[in-house]
């Protein structure tokens, strides 16, 4: 069952709607961009003081004022000297926070070399001083501080291979309770743990006085939710955390045209949304889920619901056949999530 079906956005007049849509497709498309750092980068003024940075991997959130520089994800690894690039044309300020919004290597690759470039706030506090007094493990050697969920932190450093990420790649502020609480740059941030959505490291950062919400891959715009069964994440999860971000925004009515009107979300790929963008993919997701929980009741495979087509109607804008999330791949993941259930 839905929560908060968000009644108020049906409304009467539907040219109302269809302002809301036009004129913030304009104020979106219109903003300044440039490339710095490489082709691929792009930079997207999303407030006054918040950028959206895309093309480096996962996209990366900057938030910039007289505290220095609070940055949401780091990309990849391969693209971190482009972001690192970009953020450093924005601003000559010192990279204070990094946080993390989940476990994925084009979210958290770039962390070693964004800390590297930052200066913890606890090395050298406002005010100056020194940080002498604070422990190695919290000021991260004198780079930026990370932050993430102690789960996050506990599948960073247990990670072996190649893909393990150095000690200053990792979580330096944990927390295990739902929200962490952070005030920056004169503005309170909050970073809001979702225990099993994509996975059982996921994050959402609000931003309140921009009102600006990053939500990692729980809410992805260019294909469905990628669901990590392996590592946590469940389709009930991941409907949860979007009904948490519905709870969170707030739409531009009754007066859609106003360009500045309505809290801005950056997902973890794909271009800023707001909240009727949410409520329709909150909304897609839990129709294929009652979809696939139908399908298991009467009693078909695997196998047999995925020939049944259970995305039909958003296989086409959010399917794929090939690449590392596939339509075959969410749909085994649902599956997975529920069976594991007990009782779908």
């Amino acid at each position: 069952m839905m929560t908060r079906s968000r009644s108020r956005l049906a409304v009467s007049l539907p040219f109302i709607l269809a302002i809301l849509v036009i004129g913030n497709s304009l104020s979106l498309f219109s903003a300044p961009q440039n490339q710095p750092g490489g082709d691929a980068v792009r930079v997207l003024e999303v407030r006054p003081n918040i950028h959206m940075i895309s093309g480096a991997g996962g996209n990366i959130a900057v938030q910039i004022g007289v505290d220095g520089v609070v940055i949401v994800d780091t990309g990849s690894r391969e693209t971190a000297g482009a972001a690192l690039a970009a953020i450093r044309k924005l601003t000559d300020q010192p990279i204070r926070y990094i946080i993390n919004t989940g476990p994925d290597a084009d979210h958290i690759g770039g962390n070693e070399t964004i800390a590297k470039a930052g200066e913890s706030i606890f090395a050298t506090p406002p005010g100056g001083g020194g940080g002498q007094g604070i422990a190695a493990a919290v000021n991260n050697a004198g780079a930026a501080s990370i932050v993430g969920p102690e789960t996050l932190l506990a599948r960073m450093s247990a990670t072996d291979g190649p893909s393990r990420l150095p000690v200053v790649a990792q979580p330096t502020e944990t927390f295990t309770r739902q929200v962490k609480d952070l005030f920056l740059n004169r503005e309170p941030i909050q970073v809001i743990y979702q225990p099993a959505a994509h996975s059982d490291s996921d994050s959402i950062v609000m931003f309140r006085r921009s009102d600006v919400i990053v939500t990692g891959d729980v809410f992805d715009v260019t294909r469905f939710p990628m669901i990590d069964v392996d590592k946590g994440g469940s389709i009930q999860g991941e409907i949860d955390a979007l009904n948490r971000l519905i709870e969170l925004t707030v739409p531009s009515i009754p007066m859609p045209w106003l360009e500045e009107g309505g809290t801005r979300v950056i997902p973890g790929h794909g271009r800023p949304c707001e909240e009727a963008e949410l409520v329709e993919y909150r909304d897609m997701v839990t129709i294929i889920r009652d979809r696939v929980r139908d399908m298991i009741k009467r009693g078909m495979t695997l196998d047999q619901i995925r020939t049944a087509n259970p995305t039909q109607g958003y296989r086409a804008r959010y399917g794929a056949d090939s690449g590392p999330w596939t339509t075959n791949m969410f749909v085994e993941a649902v599956y997975r999530s529920l069976m594991a259930g007990g009782k779908p």
